[in-house]
């Protein structure tokens, strides 16, 4: 059986040790500070970075301020841009945001947001061709322009998106003019729903009070949102609006709605605006900020992230560097990430993964939950463990030993990360093996798996070995969690 080297008090010892190294290797190693259990991975290689989305076929497309959508493909920004135009980038105007056509796979449509450089100077989307990693040269087809703009260069939104219903979804800042996010006569501070040709639907809240092309407008009451984000499978549309002396909100994306700017700025009991759902005040913390600047749900296809993340919606502050998370369902929002140099967008890959999009850093990071990981004692392979019948604990001496164990059979407590079990899974979800100097391999018993009370992000995996396990060696003991199997790590038997 396993060897008694350590009694409960110097195993907590060393498993705060090992938690401790974890973390310091997770901030060292990376740019942005990381649960346990996650890593990034940088694609450097742009400039000043605005917006991005992927494709579906994978491929992240990036837009750059001054007027390039870059292709990430295989892991890598591509030398040649798809896209380069002609833009008014002063202040935080630009080429600000990029849609693929629900029906790309077949005609290869993207639609993009830029403010153009004829004058008068206003705000675009427009719809190009691809024709594999670069624009069909001359197929821009201009599908809505907006307001012209008054020589202040900000809050010009730019996020576009298609929702579920195959519309053309689009944020536009009210251009530092405050007045213009309450009327029907123009489209700035706003979110305006339109066909993928142009055209407005007949079913826009707005379509008979409005005149002309304000009957895109689809919600009112908006100062700058920066972002927005439709939820997969429900089609819930989470508003970011970024505010100006107190707070920034989330805020439900209804039709028809008013969210109240200018006359409102954060929480309202007026039943003439909607209340925001979420607002952090400014500040420098980690909890506050100055400008909300991503958004994603964490609904994939194929989950990768604890099952506790599904559901939850990701969002970012421009000025902490922080990603947080919503939970729709309590109201509350908890700290995932921090040191990140300026994020500006967030996206979910059908894979489970997480990217953020990092100005400051001119690049793109893509965080990975890690697969499954047993916790080893410091700066070796020996697993952090309890042999459960001869086991001593506190405040007992250690030549007093105590067999919890009726059948006398050995088992063994391994401490892991990502190993959460989800909704519908046991300890049969778990199965592991030791293996011995002779490569013979022998399968282990999993009988419990729970989560450590003291450190959520460990999970205690106790397995049983057989009766014919040799004794006097080292053995290499894994575990295999959906598909994936751990890291090895060494218990030593006598």
């Amino acid at each position: 059986m396993e060897e008694g080297r350590t009694s409960h008090r110097s195993f907590r010892s060393a498993f705060v040790r090992v938690f401790f190294v974890v973390l310091v290797l997770s901030f060292s190693s990376y740019g942005a500070t990381l649960p346990a259990g996650f890593i990034e991975t940088a694609i450097s290689g742009l400039s000043n970075p605005t917006a991005m989305e992927i494709a579906p076929d994978g491929r992240i497309f990036v837009c750059e301020q001054g007027g390039n959508l870059r292709v990430i493909k295989n892991g890598a920004v591509l030398s040649t841009p798809f896209l380069t135009l002609n833009v008014d980038s002063n202040g935080e105007r630009g080429l600000l945001g990029v849609a693929f056509d629900p029906n790309f796979a077949n005609n290869n449509f993207v639609y993009v947001y830029y403010t153009v450089v004829t004058t008068p100077r206003h705000n675009r989307v427009s719809r190009f061709t691809a024709n594999g990693d670069v624009v069909v040269p001359g197929s821009e087809t201009v599908i809505l322009d907006l307001n012209d703009l008054t020589p202040a260069t900000n809050h010009n939104g730019g996020a576009i998106h298609f929702g579920p219903d195959g519309k053309l979804y689009i944020a536009v800042g009210e251009n530092a003019t405050p007045s213009n996010s309450q009327t029907l006569s123009n489209m700035l501070g706003k979110v305006l729903r339109i066909n993928s040709n142009g055209t407005i639907p007949a079913d826009n809240p707005f379509f008979n009070t409005a005149s002309g092309i304000n009957r895109s407008i689809w919600a009112i009451g908006l100062r700058n949102p920066f972002t927005f984000a439709f939820q997969p499978g429900t089609g819930r549309l989470f508003i970011n609006d970024v505010g100006q002396d107190t707070f920034e909100e989330i805020n439900d994306g209804i039709a028809g709605s008013n969210y109240g700017w200018p006359n409102t700025e954060g929480v309202t009991s007026n039943p003439s605006f909607r209340s925001p759902l979420f607002t952090y005040s400014h500040g420098f913390s980690a909890t506050t900020g100055c400008a909300i600047a991503g958004g994603a749900f964490y609904n994939p296809v194929t989950v990768k992230f604890p099952e506790s993340f599904v559901g939850r919606y990701f969002f970012a502050d421009l000025c902490s560097g922080w990603i947080r998370l919503f939970d729709p369902a309590t109201g509350m929002a908890n700290p995932f990430a921090s040191g990140i140099s300026n994020p500006v967008d967030l996206k979910v890959s059908v894979d489970g993964s997480l990217y953020y999009l990092a100005r400051g850093s001119n690049a793109v990071f893509r965080v990975e939950f890690l697969d499954p990981m047993l916790v080893t004692e410091a700066n070796s392979d020996i697993a952090i463990a309890f042999d459960s019948p001869w086991q001593v604990r506190d405040p007992f001496p250690l030549n007093i030993l105590f067999n919890f164990s009726s059948d006398q059979r050995t088992r063994v407590i391994l401490f892991g990360m990502n190993l959460d079990l989800a909704a519908g899974e046991d300890t049969s979800s778990i199965t592991a093996q030791a293996e011995d100097a002779a490569l013979n391999i022998y399968p282990l018993t999993v009988e419990i798996v729970g989560k450590v009370t003291e450190a959520q992000q460990f999970t205690r995996v106790i397995v049983r070995l057989p009766n014919n396990t040799p004794s006097n060696q080292s053995l290499l003991v894994s575990v295999t969690f959906r598909g994936k199997t751990s890291n090895k790590v060494r218990i030593r038997m006598k």
